[in-house]
């Protein structure tokens, strides 16, 4: 699980409401996503959720940058390790 699934990619890349944290079923997997200002996915966890809500899996912190006009200039997902998020 160190490198994304364009799959995984695709609903990463949608627009989302901004600031919040979203959770969804994706496969075999429990993905929870946090967004930015704009709705954009910036903080995931991904793996399987236990009994207590968490996620235990992976994180993955994305860097994306746009210019003054909105073009993307760099959009990246980053692995951070192994994480227990509490959902």
């Amino acid at each position: 699980m160190n490198s994304l699934k364009d799959a995984i990619l695709k609903v990463l890349g949608k627009t989302y409401q901004p600031l919040t944290l979203v959770e969804i079923r994706f496969k075999r997997y429990d993905l929870a996503f946090k967004t930015d200002g704009d709705g954009c996915p910036v903080l995931l966890f991904m793996g399987e959720k236990d009994e207590n809500g968490r996620i235990k899996g992976a994180r993955y912190a994305r860097r994306l940058l746009k210019a003054a006009d909105g073009k993307v200039i760099k959009d990246h997902w980053d692995h951070k390790g192994k994480a227990t998020a509490q959902l």
